[in-house]
């Protein structure tokens, strides 16, 4: 299975801009420029995309560990904040956040083995070099 993505870029840095599309047209020519990515603006940036990309492949880790050891996945919540160097332009780690519930029970040592395990298996994480930390809130 090979997934897609297609970006475009016109003009320098500072002032130039590009276009995003990605292979289900879910971004379809989403807009990024400097303004989006270093400071406030309409748009998204690279950096934006590797966390939500991040957060949604390790909330589905989470609910695929969770149902292969016999529990029913409630509502699982994952905030990702990756942390960007402006001055050296890498990324630092990128901080999970968990909130989650299991509907037929489990205990909440259990439930942050399984978040561990899952936070180290994503294929995401497992595609990043960067520190991932992880905290998880069980109710």
């Amino acid at each position: 299975m090979k997934r897609t993505a297609k970006a475009h870029w016109n003009g320098t840095l500072q002032e130039g801009k590009g276009e995003i599309t990605t292979q289900s047209t879910i971004l379809n020519n989403t807009q990024y420029s400097f303004k989006t990515r270093f400071a406030d603006g309409v748009g998204t940036n690279p950096e934006e995309l590797v966390a939500a990309a991040h957060a949604g492949c390790f909330t589905m880790a989470v609910g695929a560990a969770l149902t292969q050891a016999g529990f029913t996945p409630g509502d699982l919540n994952t905030e990702a904040v990756l942390d960007l160097d402006l001055q050296a332009l890498v990324i630092n780690g990128i901080d999970l956040s968990l909130i989650g519930s299991v509907i037929d029970g489990v205990s909440e040592e259990k439930f942050k083995e399984i978040a561990e395990g899952a936070k180290a298996n994503c294929i995401i994480s497992k595609a990043l070099s960067v520190p991932i930390t992880l905290s998880v809130q069980y109710s």
